[in-house]
């Protein structure tokens, strides 16, 4: 006997790839346009806020959004490669003895985000559309009070990024790209 599969499941299947198909040239259109994107967001975060403020309520669902944020901030500022452990690791070497860049990219090596631009915003506003899908329903209005959890995240927020900016100072790493330098006017046509 030849037993197939059903049908149903292979058409659950060819729909779901069909959506993500949709959502990915959705994705690869809106990937150039970076303030657009961000302003969709902000926008975004605007009305959740909004719908919060008005419902007086989901302020657990509020927090746990604004502490996602702020660990996707971070990962955004950070580099991908840890300078700490690099200079920890050349300051080793150093007790060895002086020696030459044995390879082409240890001379320069730009900065490069832990999370890139993209992702982050990627994460950022589809955290923000579930949390704004949270209010939703009561069961995730749990009943809190709020000026605890705000004084909180203050604090939360003030120390952590306290301690980026050290480390940013530090180890002489800027994660913003301010623009290029121009020392004068060129003479040159």
């Amino acid at each position: 006997m030849n037993s197939e599969p059903p049908e149903d499941g292979n058409a659950f299947w060819a729909q779901k790839s069909k959506l993500e198909q949709r959502y990915q040239v959705i994705l690869d259109r809106v990937t150039p346009h970076a303030t657009e994107r961000w302003v969709f967001t902000g926008v975004a975060i605007f009305i959740y806020f909004l719908r919060v403020f008005i419902a007086q309520g989901w302020y657990i669902v509020t927090y746990a959004l604004g502490i996602y944020l702020l660990n996707l901030f971070l990962a955004f500022l950070q580099p991908k490669f840890d300078p700490s452990l690099e200079m920890d690791m050349a300051a080793d070497a150093v007790e060895e003895g002086p020696t030459l860049p044995m390879r082409s990219d240890e001379e320069f090596r730009p900065f490069v985000r832990r999370l890139p631009e993209f992702k982050f915003w990627h994460s950022a506003t589809r955290a923000i559309v579930i949390a704004f899908g949270c209010t939703l329903f009561r069961f995730f209005d749990i009943p809190v009070f709020w000026p605890i959890l705000l004084i909180y995240f203050c604090i939360l927020f003030a120390i952590t990024m306290k301690r980026q900016i050290r480390h940013m100072i530090k180890y002489r790493y800027i994660p913003f790209n301010i623009g290029k330098k121009s020392y004068g006017k060129s003479s040159f046509k």
